[in-house]
């Protein structure tokens, strides 16, 4: 299934029961230039949308007190952007169903006053002071002005095959689906933030551009993909490349399995295959994560039949933020989701033969987009260690 674009699965995917209690969000992330300095900024932009169903004349912020006490569910379209470094924040704007115009079916479409998303475009604008985002908590973010005109182009596809197929959507099967059109994807435009002017070209943007829906988050929650890569081996760019892993604890018709991440190695046009859904595989994963005092670490090892990835990202928590969502039945458990775009690490390959192992290639990453983070709730249920076989 790699590089297999499907756009009907970047449709909305907000149908059934899953407007009554749903969210469906576009996720794009990519590095710009300052227009002056030439220095490395990254960004983020994300469309979420929640609860069509319980639309009212207002968009419904679910942490807001009185609607927590009452139990009432959220109901909106967020818009999401920010930035990662020094300066990261994340800023949140929220808009009523009866402003939004949704295109759902493929190729889909967003907008809502100057906010659009679509599959070749992204524009807006969030402008929100420091004395509403105090006033406001219920909005879960920061402060700041943030605007962007932007087309993207999806390279190279990460699709997850039957675990996200039509009939496993239509059952729900998942709490939560994934599906990524462009793990590998050139940006090119336009960002302003804080006054400074930026500028995204298609060969030094590193895009990225994925999705996730469902009823539900997973925890732990783990990301971490890069188009960034350079080879130890020749000391060049690998410029037809790209990794991507993500997952936590998948939970089947509410059942949550063990720990388990979908893996893929996109390596100068050859495919290799690390997801524990395809069973014909075998694969088997070990992943660790590490909070220390001044950054994180993640440590990953997929193996497969045929082949052998370890990978290793680091990033400084000073460049990090720690990024809010709540659940579409108001709930709010993840307060401790790392989220970061300057990891940076090594990703060792190798193909494998029997018990033997031939490395394939040892690569530097950065430009790395990463996160983790587990429920506040999780320590009873599902045990203190952050270790995963």
């Amino acid at each position: 299934m790699f590089n297999h674009h499907d756009i009907t699965r970047n449709a909305c995917m907000l149908r059934g029961p899953l407007r009554r209690c749903g969210y469906d969000w576009w996720w794009h992330s990519f590095t710009a230039q300052d227009a002056e300095t030439g220095e490395d900024k990254p960004f983020f932009i994300e469309f979420f949308l929640c609860n069509p169903a319980l639309a009212q004349d207002e968009p419904v912020l679910g942490q807001l007190p009185a609607n927590r006490e009452t139990g009432r569910r959220p109901s909106y379209l967020m818009v999401k952007a920010g930035c990662w470094g020094q300066d990261h924040c994340q800023l949140h704007r929220f808009f009523a169903w009866k402003e939004v115009n949704l295109h759902g079916d493929a190729p889909y479409r967003i907008e809502a006053a100057d906010c659009l998303a679509s599959e070749t475009a992204l524009r807006g604008h969030i402008d929100i002071s420091p004395q509403e985002a105090a006033a406001h908590p219920e909005w879960m973010c920061g402060a700041g002005c943030l605007k962007w005109e932007l087309t993207v182009d999806k390279q190279i596809a990460f699709n997850v095959g039957y675990g996200a197929s039509k009939p496993l959507r239509d059952m729900e099967a998942f709490a939560m689906y994934w599906h990524v059109e462009g793990m590998k994807s050139a940006y090119s435009g336009t960002v302003e933030y804080n006054g400074r002017r930026y500028t995204v070209t298609p060969e030094k943007s590193f895009g990225y551009a994925d999705k996730n829906w469902g009823r539900d988050f997973t925890s732990p929650w783990v990301w971490l993909s890069s188009c960034c890569l350079t080879s130890k081996r020749t000391g060049q760019r690998l410029g037809n490349s790209v990794f991507d892993i993500g997952g936590g604890r998948p939970k089947v018709y509410f059942v949550p399995l063990d720990r388990r991440l979908l893996g893929v190695f996109w390596y100068e046009g050859k495919a290799y295959d690390f997801n524990f859904s395809h069973v014909w595989l075998n694969v088997k994963t070990q992943f660790s994560f590490e909070e220390k005092k001044d950054h994180v670490v993640w440590h990953v090892r997929q193996e497969n039949l045929h082949a052998v990835m370890e990978t290793q990202i680091t990033c400084p928590k000073a460049e990090m933020l720690l990024v809010n969502y709540e659940a579409p039945d108001g709930s709010k458990h993840h307060n401790r989701l790392w989220n970061g775009g300057t990891g940076r690490g090594t990703i060792r390959l190798y193909d494998k033969h029997g018990s033997e192992l031939t490395l394939v290639d040892e690569m530097e990453a950065t430009h790395v987009g990463c996160e983790y983070g587990e429920y506040d709730m999780d320590a009873a249920e599902y045990g203190s260690s952050l270790t995963a076989r």
